[in-house]
C-alpha cells in the first residue's frame, strides 16, 4: 500500500514537474510571438513615416526578449528611426550602445557606418564647426580598415574624398582671410598644411600660387621660386601656374586663346539641359 502511495506521489510530482515546463515553453512562444508583433508593427509604422512611433515600439521589443535575435534587430531599428527623423544624437547613443551590448551582431558594419552618416549629416559649411566632419573622416576611415569588403567601405571612400576636399576648402579659407590681411605668417602656414596633407584635393594649384605670392610677399624668392617650378612641373597648362609666372614677371601678357565655335554650342546645349 505504501509502494503505491509512493508512485501516486511521484506520478503528480512528474505530472506538475512537465506541467511548468511546458507552461514556460508556451510563454516563451507567446513572448517571442508578442515582440515579433511590435516589431512589424514598427515596421509598418517606418514605412507609414511615423518615426518616432516605430521607435519607440522597436525599443520596447528589444527590451521584452534581451540578448535574443530579435533584440538586436529592434535595437538596430530603432537607432534608424532615429536617424531618419534627423535626431542624430539619440541615434548615434542608440548606436554606441548597440555595439557594445551586441558586439557578434551580424549588421554590426552597418551600425558603424549609420553612426559616420549621423556625423556625416551634420555638416553644413566647412567655416564653421569642425566636429562634425573630423568625427565623420575618423568613423569612415574605421569603416574602410575594419569592413573594406563591404558596399559600405565604397560609400566611405567616396564620402572621405568629399570631406577631405572640405577640410582643404576649410584650411584655404582661412589662408585667403590671412592674406587679405597681410598676416603673411599665419597664412603661410596653413598653405603648408594644404600642400603637405591635401594633395589630391582640387584645391592643390592654388594653395601652391599662394605659397609662390606668400613667399614673394617676405622676400624669400628662392622658396616662391621652387613653389612655382612644382606647380610649372605638375600643372603648367593651369590658370595658378600663369598666375604664378606673373608675380616674377608684371609685364606678362596671357595669350588670349580664340574659342571655337563649335565648343560655344556644346556649352549651350549642356546649359539648356540644365534650365
Amino acid at each position: 500500500m505504501f509502494k503505491i502511495f509512493l508512485i501516486f506521489l511521484l506520478s503528480v510530482f512528474l505530472l506538475f514537474s512537465c506541467s511548468k515546463k511546458n507552461v514556460e515553453i508556451a510563454s516563451k512562444l507567446t513572448e517571442e510571438e508578442f515582440v515579433v508583433s511590435l516589431y512589424a508593427e514598427a515596421v509598418e509604422a517606418l514605412k507609414k513615416g511615423d518615426a518616432f512611433y516605430a521607435g519607440k515600439k522597436f525599443k520596447e521589443a528589444e527590451s521584452l526578449l534581451p540578448q535574443s535575435e530579435w533584440a538586436a534587430k529592434a535595437s538596430l531599428m530603432a537607432s534608424y528611426a532615429d536617424y531618419s527623423r534627423n535626431s542624430y544624437s539619440d541615434s548615434i547613443f542608440g548606436l554606441e550602445r548597440h555595439i557594445k551590448n551586441y558586439p557578434a551582431d551580424k549588421n554590426i558594419s552597418y551600425a558603424h557606418y549609420l553612426i559616420a552618416m549621423c556625423y556625416y549629416e551634420q555638416i553644413l559649411d566647412e567655416k564653421k564647426d569642425l566636429r562634425p566632419l573630423l568625427q565623420a573622416k575618423k568613423k569612415f576611415e574605421f569603416i574602410l580598415i575594419n569592413f573594406p569588403e563591404t558596399d559600405y567601405a565604397i560609400d566611405s571612400s567616396f564620402k572621405l574624398d568629399l570631406i577631405i576636399d572640405q577640410l582643404a576648402a576649410k584650411e584655404m579659407s582661412i589662408a585667403r582671410y590671412y592674406m587679405k590681411i597681410q598676416k603673411w605668417i599665419p597664412a603661410l602656414n596653413r598653405l603648408k598644411t594644404v600642400v603637405e596633407k591635401y594633395d589630391k584635393t582640387i584645391f592643390i594649384e592654388e594653395a601652391l600660387h599662394r605659397l609662390v605670392e606668400v613667399y614673394y610677399k617676405l622676400g624669400l624668392v628662392e622658396e616662391a621660386k621652387q613653389a612655382a617650378a612644382i606647380l610649372g612641373y605638375n600643372y603648367q597648362s593651369g590658370q595658378w601656374y600663369e598666375r604664378s609666372y606673373k608675380v616674377f614677371n608684371e609685364k606678362y601678357k596671357s595669350k588670349k586663346i580664340k574659342k571655337k565655335k563649335e565648343m560655344g554650342l556644346i556649352r549651350k546645349k549642356i546649359k539648356g539641359l540644365f534650365e
